[in-house]
Order: structure tokens, then sequence, then C-alpha cells
């Protein structure tokens, strides 16, 4: 199981993210970075355990407010063997060229950005693009079309929680295990929730390909012998 840890940026800097309460993040505060610059928080990241993939929410473009495109620059730069999953809020092909073109890593396509299902539809079975199933407080955050059409979801499948991100709940194994019986061959991936190695050892039960962490590692509840040890 494939464990991706994950950079909230907001005005350029790296933000904490709490349970999908985007108003109220505030920059990060962590034992692994001096400062909230994201390639120093890649550099501390790194430093627990030898990540080899990134996950990027660029939250100013997924809320339509300008978009923090240099720092996965600058992390490609610093770090070009890290893998990239960025989420730019991409919502048709202009948005996933900003990232495939250039080179910078994976486009996420994040559900709560769709008008309909037409952009997921176009890359039915893709290797190259993601798609996030975002849900927030069990409501699903994107055009129903999505949600009930995984014929056409590419193959990296995101089980988004949002109002489980950075709280204590626990992962949302009811919904992994539902959207995992639909996805068929597809990698299922979870994000929100992740407390300790614990919650790490029932996602591996559970399946998945791998899970999304942030606040886990930067309060040091996993620790690079944790990982080590999947």
């Amino acid at each position: 199981m494939q464990v991706i840890p994950v950079l909230d940026l907001m005005g350029g800097a790296v933000v904490r993210a709490r349970m999908g309460a985007r108003d109220a993040y505030r920059q990060i505060e962590t034992t692994l970075s001096p400062t909230s610059d994201p390639v120093d928080v890649v550099q501390g990241l790194l430093s627990v355990h030898p990540f080899s993939t990134l996950y990027v929410a660029d939250l100013d473009a997924i809320l339509r407010r300008g978009d923090n495109f240099p720092a996965p620059r600058r992390i490609r730069a610093a770090r070009p063997a890290l893998d990239l999953w960025i989420d730019n809020g991409a919502a048709d092909e202009v948005g996933l060229q900003a990232i495939l073109a250039p080179g910078l890593g994976a486009p996420v396509i994040g559900a709560e950005s769709q008008r309909d299902g037409a952009l997921i539809e176009a890359h039915q079975d893709s290797s190259r693009v993601i798609v996030s199933l975002d849900f927030h407080h069990d409501a699903f955050q994107g055009p129903e079309t999505i949600l009930r059409r995984p014929q056409y979801w590419p193959r990296r499948v995101i089980v988004m929680t949002l109002d489980r991100v950075g709280g204590s709940a626990g992962p949302d194994l009811g919904r992994i295990a539902a959207i995992s019986s639909v996805a068929g061959v597809r990698r299922v991936y979870a994000a929100g929730g992740v407390r300790d190695a614990a919650d790490l050892g029932a996602l591996r039960s559970a399946g998945v390909a791998g899970v999304l962490v942030a606040s886990a590692l930067h309060d040091g509840r996993l620790s690079g012998a944790d990982l080590q040890s999947l």
C-alpha cells in the first residue's frame, strides 16, 4: 500500500487542512519544516520517509481565486524524481493540459470542480489522469452522473472524505468499501481521517492501493518506522 503525503496550497504557502473548512485554513506549523514554504515542507516530509509520490491541492485554483502554479514547478525542480499528483480545479482540457503539457505531473480531476461528467468520460480508463470522488458530510460533491457511471472512471480513483481531513474520526471505511465494490480493476486510494499506524493497517486490510496523509505526519503520529513496516 502506497502512502502519499498531501500539500494543501494557499497564497503560495502550505496550509493545515481541517475538515474541509477552507476559509479557516492557516499556514502550517510543523516540526518537519522551519517554514510553510512548499519546498521546505517537502524536504521535511522526505526526512521522515523516502516517499515516491506527493499530492498537491492548489486550493486557490480550486476556489477560482488565482493559483499556486509556481509551487509545483519549484518542487519539480528541487525533486525531479518525485511524482506529483496535482488538483488545480481542472474542469476542462485546458486545465488538464496546464499540468500535462509542461510535465508537472498527473492531473487530478476533482468531482467538486465538474459541471458534468464529460471531462471524466473523455479520459475513460486513462492512466494519465486521476479522479477524486469528493464527499462532505455524506453528500457527493459533484454531478451525480460521475458517481453513477464508474465505467468512465480512469484507472486511479481517490475517495476523498473532506470532513474527515485533519480530524479524529478515522478513515471512511464504509465509503471506501462501497466505491471499491464498483471500481472493478481500478486502483482505489483513500483520503481523509488517517490518525495513526492502526488506521493504515485497517486501510491495507480493506485492499486500498494507497492512502493520502498529512496531519498524522506533521503531528508525529506516523513515524518513519510505521511507514517502513508497510
